[in-house]
């Protein structure tokens, strides 16, 4: 059985992306690029919302010749992975081993998950809270920037509980701290 896993760089006060839709002030240094490389590295398949996915496209596309090491990793992993988009407006993907669903199914992603060996990730806050919400989310990385950015649309649903075991934690020379949860296999609550 696999196990889904949500990763997100956040600032302090939990929100992915600030209220102007930015999120520059999460992109991780070479030393956290490459810690989240050996993370990403057991995961088979991604589960994006349209705006991530359109955000994580341009490493299907990047020349990486003269980037730095860490980069030209990632770009590896993520166009060797297997990628699902949750979009009812995409027309069609401009990536490698991509498809596109209208809408979160649960019950696909538990089918997916049973039939799975390793790891799926999931990404966006909007499409993972759907996962959250259902309990299907295994595992959470988190890696927390030191900036509070004041409004935005938050990491996580405001709406669900579930009780998690911190597995791993690092803290890193640019003030990014990470810590991995495992979740309790059930949800305690959910709006």
């Amino acid at each position: 059985m696999g196990s889904l896993v949500y990763t997100g760089l956040v600032s302090l006060d939990g929100y992915f992306v600030d209220a102007a839709g930015g999120f520059d002030w999460a992109e991780p240094d070479e030393q956290v690029h490459g810690f989240v490389n050996d993370l990403e590295r057991a995961v088979g398949t991604h589960l994006y919302g349209r705006r991530l996915y359109e955000v994580m496209l341009a490493w299907e596309h990047m020349d990486t010749a003269d980037a730095p090491r860490e980069y030209a990793d990632y770009a590896a992993i993520w166009r060797g992975a297997d990628k699902v988009v949750y979009s009812s407006t995409l027309e069609s993907v401009s990536s490698g081993r991509t498809r596109i669903e209208r809408e979160f199914d649960v019950a696909a992603v538990r089918r997916l998950k049973d039939e799975t060996v390793g790891e799926i990730s999931i990404g966006g806050p909007t499409i993972a809270a759907h996962a959250v919400r259902a309990g299907l989310v295994d595992q959470f990385h988190v890696f927390v920037s030191p900036v509070i950015v004041g409004g935005g649309i938050r990491f996580l649903p405001s709406d669900a509980r579930i009780d998690l075991q911190l597995n791993d934690q690092r803290r890193f020379d640019n003030g990014v701290v990470y810590s991995g949860y495992r979740a309790s296999p059930t949800v305690i609550s959910a709006g």
